[in-house]
């Protein structure tokens, strides 16, 4: 099985780290794409290497998508390709998970239409404008979507993931 990251500069290091971990602990081949290939640095200073550009990446080769928060997704929502591949694993009914502010990029991408859904506070009343049902929990699972609020929500929101993908929690 293979996951793919896409993020930008200004992540939130946490939130691209761990999951970037726990599906390699579960055996998963992952790939980071953004906007070019090189690195991109976190909030807090982590450099994580990108090995795909969006441009390159074709959601038919994944069976996750996996969208952390931070600064990086209102750089992305404004990268037609990572909007492009947000809409095409959301169409496919492949799992998504994003967490904290990386719910933005399924907003723009206009994937969230009357789906449950949560995210970072601050961003809560976007998520409702764009007719998702805001719900102010840890995780939240609508069909393969999962979301998350914050960095504290990790844990549950890698069990809902790695559940999603039909893999047991070690």
């Amino acid at each position: 099985m293979r996951a793919l990251v896409v993020s930008a500069d200004h992540f939130e290091d946490s939130e691209l780290l761990y999951p970037f971990y726990r599906l390699q602990e579960e055996g998963l081949e992952v790939d980071v794409a953004s906007i070019s290939t090189g690195e991109i640095n976190g909030k807090h200073g982590y450099e994580v290497a990108v090995n795909k550009a969006l441009r390159d990446v074709d959601p038919n080769d994944y069976d996750l998508l996996v969208l952390p928060g931070g600064k990086a997704p209102a750089a992305l929502r404004k990268d037609a390709a990572a909007i492009a591949i947000a809409q095409a694993f959301m169409r496919s009914g492949k799992p998504v998970a994003a967490i904290c502010h990386g719910p933005q990029i399924l907003i723009t991408a206009g994937v969230l239409q009357g789906r449950h859904a949560t995210c970072y506070g601050s961003v809560a009343e976007e998520l409702s404008a764009a007719g998702a049902i805001y719900e102010d929990s840890e995780v939240v699972v609508d069909g393969k979507l999962v979301t998350s609020r914050q960095p504290a929500d990790l844990p549950a929101f890698m069990r809902e993931t790695v559940r999603l993908l039909g893999k047991s929690a070690r």
